[in-house]
């Protein structure tokens, strides 16, 4: 299906009429088509303001800044596919955006927070996660339509997702500016490049974590306590905001052993079944 604004017929423009040439270039576009493109440009904003807040900075509003760009992002896919609006041009506007908001400005963030006391090994790391960023959402890229991948795999992301990325490894921002007050001193710095460094390889790495996408509908029995907990978390997000982030961020990763049982599990389960339909064949 031709994308809705670029439609692939540049090869072919040779052979039209200049008034079909017009036509091509200046034909309406569904308002479907825009929204999404919006949330995202939205979202590009948010991580690009997160930079100047971190330069001035105003590391918290900053934080607050990746954040709305990560929720942005949850949206314009969903928003998306919601009303019928996606096409290639907003998939390739969406990971441009991706990469700046959760592969450039947190890394940007932590360098002029503290990692700059150490310049070169600093900026190696802001180098590693960014690349790291770049290289998942590449492979993200090329592999969403696998035809070949099993079902049970959309229950998983291969590596760390880029906004997981971006949120985990602020965690000694959120820790620093919590009621533990970790302190941006020069001494501990070679450990928070270590941690970024560490969160660069999950990204990059083809461990498996959970994706989230098989969450549907809520049974009806569990309509009132998923709203109580939506409700609490909301009011916690607004009065201890850093405390929050950095539970959510520790939760997150004390996850990943738990997604990776799972998927071995899952795994061994299919080459089990797919074992004695081999043996069959066979015979």
């Amino acid at each position: 299906m031709a994308d809705p604004f670029f439609s692939g017929h540049d090869a072919q423009e040779g052979s039209l009429t200049p008034s079909e040439r017009r036509r091509l270039r200046f034909r309406n576009i569904p308002l479907r088509i825009v929204l999404p493109n919006l949330v995202t440009l939205l979202a590009l904003s948010m991580g690009l303001t997160a930079i100047r807040y971190g330069i001035e900075g105003r590391f918290e509003t900053a934080v607050t800044a990746v954040m709305a760009a990560a929720v942005l992002d949850g949206l314009d896919g969903r928003l998306a596919r919601a009303i019928k609006g996606t096409s290639r041009f907003g998939a390739e506007l969406d990971s441009l955006s991706d990469f700046v908001d959760f592969g450039v400005a947190p890394g940007l963030l932590l360098y002029l927070w503290t990692l700059h006391e150490i310049k070169g090994l600093g900026w190696f790391a802001v180098l590693v996660f960014a690349i790291a960023c770049a290289l998942r959402l590449a492979r993200f890229n090329v592999t969403i339509d696998d035809p070949t991948k099993p079902a049970w795999q959309a229950e998983f992301f291969v590596g760390m997702p880029a906004p997981a990325g971006a949120v985990t490894v602020l965690l000694p921002l959120y820790l620093h500016f919590s009621v533990l007050e970790l302190p941006a001193s020069k001494a501990l710095t070679p450990f928070y490049i270590v941690y970024v460094l560490g969160i660069a390889f999950l990204m990059a790495s083809r461990i498996p974590h959970f994706s989230g996408k098989k969450i549907g509908r809520i049974p009806r029995d569990l309509v009132i306590p998923v709203l109580f907990g939506v409700g609490v978390t909301a009011l916690l997000l607004a009065i201890y905001p850093m405390e929050l982030l950095a539970v959510l961020s520790v939760a997150f990763l004390a996850a990943i052993p738990l997604s990776v049982r799972r998927y071995n599990r899952l795994a061994k389960a299919e080459a089990e079944k797919a074992t004695p339909t081999e043996a069959s064949q066979a015979r």
